[in-house]
């Protein structure tokens, strides 16, 4: 593996776990807490923002305008079924979903998953280190590398990894802050 495909793959990690951030509903309205909603479109499974406009029209709320109104239920039982924690309002021609204020127990509970979140893929990172780290073990048997360039190379993949769990822990208090402050 080289230091490109090392640092492309803690990329990863640090994507996925954004990924897995904006899906935290944190009391404030975020189209991304729908990513997940398939809508059965005339047989097919089809994501929800591609059979409809969502938009958010205040700070706690989402409107789904489907394009073919005969969605609206289909799309509302989707949002049910998906089991995001929010029940749909339907008013016969756009779906609302109002989000409730968050209770401090919530927020506690939300700020115990953004740290648990941070810490797997703080662990994605560390063996992705420890990867790359026995891949240059073995090249300096095989390749003959000295231990200068072996130190070198090992020094690379530390900073590379400190520099990702840092970036990690700044998302994580960030987000945490985020919930904490709604």
């Amino acid at each position: 593996m080289s230091l490109n495909v090392m640092n492309e793959r803690m990329t990863k990690a640090i994507d996925n776990l954004e990924n897995n951030y904006s899906e935290v509903r944190a009391g404030r309205a975020n189209p991304a807490i729908l990513n997940k909603v398939m809508v059965d479109y005339y047989g097919t499974l089809t994501p929800i923002n591609q059979v409809a406009s969502i938009s958010v029209p205040e700070s706690r709320m989402i409107v789904i305008q489907p394009w073919d109104k005969t969605l609206l239920s289909t799309i509302e039982k989707a949002i049910e079924k998906a089991d995001i924690g929010i029940h749909p309002m339907n008013d016969g021609s756009l779906i609302r979903l109002t989000f409730p204020e968050l209770t401090e127990e919530r927020r506690k509970d939300l700020a115990r998953d953004i740290k648990k979140m941070a810490e797997e893929a703080k662990v994605a990172i560390r063996n992705i280190r420890r990867d790359e780290m026995d891949e240059a073990k073995a090249s300096i048997k095989k390749d003959g590398i000295s231990e200068d360039e072996e130190r070198a190379l090992e020094d690379k993949i530390q900073k590379a990894t400190d520099s990702s769990i840092a970036k990690i822990d700044e998302m994580a208090q960030k987000k945490e802050k985020e919930i904490m402050s709604v």
